[in-house]
């Protein structure tokens, strides 16, 4: 790891500068998009690699939770603050635009007011923002299944990478049902397990499809009372092979996103073996089984 110490987010002036300091920080790393990628899933952040070349080729500041995800995998997590900072005094107009010598008198010394920059200047990134707020639901509607595939020279699947994210999974068999918590069936376990429910009656918990590898993922649950929660494959006890929310994320199971015709099946890594539903009726429970061809075994994805 080469040294990071002495690049400072503060030597920007203005969006483009930052992105700038931003492509310098990711250079001194020494890591590809790929392995930012990865690192940040080790971290508990979300760091699509299609997500960072896209901002690292604007001028637009990122988003502070897409930075704050970026200078941790960097290596430079002890300057979260800093540059979080910088970018937000970017943001505000708050840092003065470059100072320009000029003679007293010539009028050129108007350019180093410290009053804030014409409001113009934040017309691009309201303008992104627009865009965003308009094609993001669009790709949730079915668009996603156009991006090409790989990026940076990968093979990884760009179907599964577009739905990292909030998402609802919907068994592709009865998709007027979400996946969500719930008891098994029989009573034999007092703890949530993964069922499924009418949508309308699964707005709780969030499901956050989480990238942890080259087309790994884990799937969590955030609860307004509970908190986050990864689903986690049982081994033992009266519910084995249906999937529980665990605390521990590092723990939970892994899944690889197999495309199967208009969805996925969710693959156990640790056991070789799929996510499928019991039956199609309300309350059925999810659980891993022998891969198989059956439609019980695919998935809707969506962004939420």
């Amino acid at each position: 790891m080469r040294n990071l110490g002495d690049l400072s987010p503060y030597e920007a002036r203005d969006p483009a500068g930052f992105v700038e300091s931003m492509r310098r920080l990711k250079e001194r790393s020494g890591l590809t998009y790929r392995e930012l990628e990865v690192k940040a899933a080790r971290n508990g952040d979300m760091l699509a690699r299609s997500t960072l070349a896209d901002v690292l080729g604007r001028t637009n500041l990122p988003r502070p939770d897409v930075l704050a995800a970026f200078v941790r995998a960097c290596g430079d997590g002890e300057r979260v603050g800093v540059w979080q900072d910088a970018r937000e005094r970017i943001a505000s107009g708050a840092v003065e635009p470059t100072p320009v010598e000029a003679e007293p008198g010539s009028g050129a010394e108007e350019l180093t007011s410290s009053e804030p920059l014409p409001s113009s200047r934040s017309r691009p990134i309201r303008t992104a923002v627009l865009v965003a707020v308009c094609v993001v639901p669009l790709l949730g509607l079915g668009l996603w299944w156009l991006l090409p595939d790989g990026d940076d020279g990968g093979s990884g699947d760009e179907r599964a990478a577009a739905l990292s994210g909030w998402v609802t999974i919907r068994p592709a068999r009865t998709p007027e049902f979400c996946l969500t918590d719930g008891r098994d069936r029989a009573g034999a376990y007092a703890n949530a397990v993964a069922v499924q429910l009418p949508c309308a009656q699964a707005t709780v918990p969030r499901t956050y499809l989480e990238p942890a590898g080259e087309n790994l993922y884990r799937i969590q649950w955030h609860h307004p009372q509970e908190g986050k929660g990864c689903l986690t494959v049982m081994n033992t006890g009266p519910v084995k092979g249906m999937l529980e929310p665990r605390d521990d994320c590092a723990q939970g199971t892994l899944f690889q996103l197999q495309p199967v015709g208009d969805g996925f099946r969710f693959r156990v890594v640790s056991s070789g073996r799929c996510v499928g539903v019991a039956d199609a009726k309300e309350g059925a429970e999810a659980s891993e089984r022998r891969c198989g061809d059956s439609a019980d075994q695919r998935f809707l994805v969506r962004r939420d």
